[in-house]
């Protein structure tokens, strides 16, 4: 499913086995609970998330899907508070995409602060117009705040646009392209080390990064955080 590995202040969130890393309950449950552990440890300051193999996460387990009485209705529902975990994280939080992420796998890498991709293969790609599938809400929300250049987004969504690392780098969706899977991974710790290595206070973190997508934020049903919980925060700081 997946592990997590601490190394100094940084933890490193792994996708791990050779498959496609397909959300199915399973992996999405493990995900939160690791998401979990990071939040609750007092000594991490940044997060890392990569995959093992050839992708990333090539989005929702479209066969568990298939054959659950539950339907796709349900993955769709149980990586809503998924999405919702890392964009509340109290820390800085890196996405190495070590291949191929979509779909759902693509709104996990760019639910990151930052993402690192390798350049010699993989690619960003939202494939619900292909196979014929709408967006959900969230999704969409979470596009918008993450993809501002407004053909880019029109590419991912309107045409289903497979972009590649350095396209992806042109088009601002990634912040730095490197050449294999160990170079992404080595980068996008080094650049954890390197926010970690700040000593920001955590709840001011996620505060803030949640006051940059009130938007996404509503439509993930994250809590606001009250007036009066903020005044506390700063009146502790004095």
């Amino acid at each position: 499913m997946c592990t997590l590995e601490k190394r100094g202040r940084v933890l490193i969130l792994t996708l791990t086995g050779s498959g496609e890393h397909r959300l199915g309950p399973d992996l999405i449950s493990s995900l939160r609970s690791a998401l979990a552990t990071a939040r609750s440890d007092p000594s991490a300051a940044a997060l890392v998330t990569a995959g093992e193999g050839r992708f990333f996460s090539n989005g929702l387990d479209l066969a568990w899907a298939k054959n659950s009485s539950e339907g796709l209705s349900t993955l769709v529902r149980l990586v809503k508070p998924l999405i919702a975990d890392l964009i509340s994280l109290p820390m800085p939080t890196v996405a190495a995409v070590t291949g191929h992420a979509a779909a759902a796998g693509m709104m996990i890498a760019v639910a990151h602060d930052y993402v690192y991709m390798r350049g010699d293969r993989g690619v960003l790609y939202m494939s619900e117009l292909d196979i014929g599938l709408p967006f959900p809400d969230y999704f969409m929300d979470l596009m918008q705040a993450k993809i501002t250049d407004p053909r880019t987004l029109r590419d991912v969504t309107l045409r289903a646009k497979k972009i590649t690392g350095t396209e992806a780098k042109e088009r601002g969706i990634v912040d730095k392209v490197c050449q294999s899977a160990s170079e992404v991974v080595a980068e996008a710790v080094k650049m954890a080390e390197e926010l970690a290595g700040r000593n920001w206070d955590k709840g001011v973190y996620a505060s803030i990064r949640m006051s940059v997508y009130p938007k996404l934020c509503k439509s993930l049903e994250i809590p606001e955080e009250s007036d009066e919980a903020v005044t506390k925060h700063f009146a502790s700081r004095l």
